[in-house]
């Protein structure tokens, strides 16, 4: 595997850090942190907790992603979609998920439940003005390249 570009301070409740499954994978695997097994029903949702606590260099974010087995097996998604973790947050990471089946799903402690990227990021200022710069896509939107 690859040197690792950074590393980051983490505290793990389990002993479990994220981990990556194949030299290429982008994202770790974050797991449950669970006392008992937790079933979320068809159309609900719940924060799952992980029992990580991560220090992000600034100018870094985690994005946390579901992860695609658990979507098409089992219906299972991140309630928001992707989130963010900034940099300055210290609490527990948990993970929204929300079971988009028709049937039960059961977690357990150590499930594979969602997975982290990590991104740099910039902030920028902002400047209210009357006009901005056309191009040649203009203003055309979801669609405008066509569908090939």
């Amino acid at each position: 595997m690859k040197e690792k570009a950074e590393t980051i301070k983490i505290i793990s409740k389990s002993g479990r850090i994220p981990s990556y499954e194949t030299e290429g994978s982008a994202g770790a695997d974050i797991r449950a942190f669970l006392d008992r097994p937790q079933t979320l029903m068809p159309g609900e949702r719940r924060l799952i907790p992980t029992g990580l606590f991560v220090q992000l260099p600034e100018g870094v974010e985690a994005q946390i992603r579901a992860r695609s087995g658990l979507a098409i097996k089992h219906g299972i998604g991140l309630v928001n979609g992707v989130g963010t973790i900034d940099s300055d947050y210290r609490g527990e990471w948990k993970i929204p998920l929300i079971n988009f089946s028709d049937q039960p799903y059961t977690v357990c402690d150590g499930d594979r439940i969602a997975q982290v990227v990590f991104s740099e990021y910039i902030q920028v200022g902002f400047t209210i003005t009357d006009e901005i710069n056309s191009t040649e896509r203009g203003s055309g939107g979801f669609g405008h390249t066509g569908s090939r």
